[in-house]
């Protein structure tokens, strides 16, 4: 895993939740909001004081973090 300077865990912000550089702004509000198909541009603009790669930072971790949970899968 490559180092991830651009997430932090703080229990006194967000209640720990991954954020971006200490901000309160949560990894998976990024995440959510890259999967209602929000622009990074979309993102900045609601959020100005993030940069582009806060973002790629964010689906990197997320991506990271969804191959280290072992998740049961239902059968169909």
């Amino acid at each position: 895993m490559q180092n991830l300077t651009r997430i932090t865990r703080n229990p006194e912000v967000m209640g720990g939740k991954p954020c971006i550089r200490g901000m309160r702004v949560t990894v998976g509000t990024i995440i959510g909001l890259m999967a209602s198909r929000h622009s990074n541009s979309d993102i900045i603009k609601a959020y100005p004081y993030l940069e582009e790669a806060d973002i790629y930072e964010a689906l990197a971790y997320a991506a990271w973090r969804a191959e280290e949970i072992e998740v049961p899968l239902i059968s169909a």
